[in-house]
């Protein structure tokens, strides 16, 4: 297990990545500022955790824009992955690994309703228990599975195919035996759709008539439809649907706000004729089965049927550039950033 842990060293100061100022759509490393704090000390039913991984996720975009969630001059509300130093919960001992609500920050005095995990003996890099087997890769299965599980010969089409979430949705639904195509922003990310994540064929949706593509790969239509996206995409996929299909609602990556609402093509009477099932997922719903997701996907790691590619970066200071590189390209890898020494 210490193999799995990377090498750490403990501070005096707490340094904090906050949120300076309200981002305008999505944020950038200039709403951030750095600060240090005091390290607190834990009290009855807490433990303090030492972060090793920060992550820079989607839906932090959200969180940024929320004051309730992400109040201005505080740590940016975030995903981490830590090791608990000391604890007053006879639950989690000093030196288990623990992901959850942490914060961008080198220390947090966390309890229990902060966790996502609890892994007191990790089976693989614990830098993996914030992407594949965190919130990208259970939100993948869970929402599958639940909304719209894949099976033989069942054509799937997933959005962002190529990013965290959507990567993992193609390996498992070729894992079912299912007939999956690929939808990403670029020509790298084509041939890794295919190479790496097991998709039959993915197409780059800025260089290809998209309705007509769709029509030709799957003439029939499509079973399932796992949507990163919303936006233009998700208009056309809705189009290219077979009857009774299930359309999984995962993501907007397409809308850049919300404030004003935008306005699109009315889908209500494809939906209605083609007697599609819609659902959408919030992975923050789920939070008490991430260990039946978790230890899933951990087999799947191990048995060589899942890979993932995550990009890890040194030092506290890069953490807001990786949240805005993370929204210039929605494909892009797992992004984290260590700061587990300097």
């Amino acid at each position: 297990m210490p193999d799995f842990i990377p090498p750490f060293s403990t501070r005096l100061t707490n340094r904090q990545v906050i949120l300076s100022r309200r981002p305008v759509a999505s944020p950038v490393a200039a709403d951030f500022a750095r600060k240090d704090a005091s390290i607190e000390l834990p009290g009855e039913g807490q433990f303090l955790v030492r972060n090793l991984y920060l992550a820079a996720d989607p839906v932090q975009r959200g969180w940024a824009a929320n004051e309730a969630l992400t109040p201005l001059g505080q740590p940016m509300r975030a995903l981490a992955v830590g090791v608990v130093l000391e604890s007053r919960d006879k639950s989690i001992r000093s030196g288990d690994v623990v992901y959850g609500f942490f914060g961008w920050q080198d220390y947090k005095v966390a309890t229990r309703n902060d966790l996502l995990s609890h892994i007191p003996n990790p089976r693989t890099p614990i830098s993996a228990y914030a992407g594949v087997l965190g919130m990208p890769g259970v939100t993948a299965w869970l929402a599958l599975h639940d909304i719209a599980p894949p099976y033989e010969r069942a054509a799937m089409l997933v959005s962002t195919a190529a990013g965290t979430v959507g990567s993992v949705v193609g390996q498992i639904g070729r894992r079912a035996g299912a007939f999956v195509v690929g939808l990403t922003g670029s020509d790298d990310k084509v041939k890794s759709c295919v190479s790496d994540y097991g998709y039959d064929v993915a197409y780059n949706y800025k260089s290809v008539d998209l309705a007509a593509t769709l029509a030709e790969v799957r003439p029939g239509g499509f079973d399932i439809y796992f949507d990163n996206t919303g936006g233009p995409i998700l208009d056309m996929a809705i189009r290219a649907m077979a009857r009774h299909g299930r359309i999984v609602h995962c993501g907007t990556a397409a809308t850049p706000s919300w404030s004003p609402p935008p306005t699109g093509l009315r889908n209500e009477r494809e939906i209605l004729l083609r007697a599609l099932l819609c659902g959408g997922f919030v992975i923050f719903d789920h939070v008490a089965r991430f260990p039946e997701a978790v230890e899933k996907l951990t087999d799947m790691v191990l048995n060589g049927e899942l890979k993932f590619h995550d990009h890890i970066m040194p030092g506290i200071d890069r953490v807001s550039g990786a949240l805005e590189a993370l929204f210039a390209d929605s494909n892009a890898p797992k992004m984290l950033v260590y700061i587990g020494e300097d």
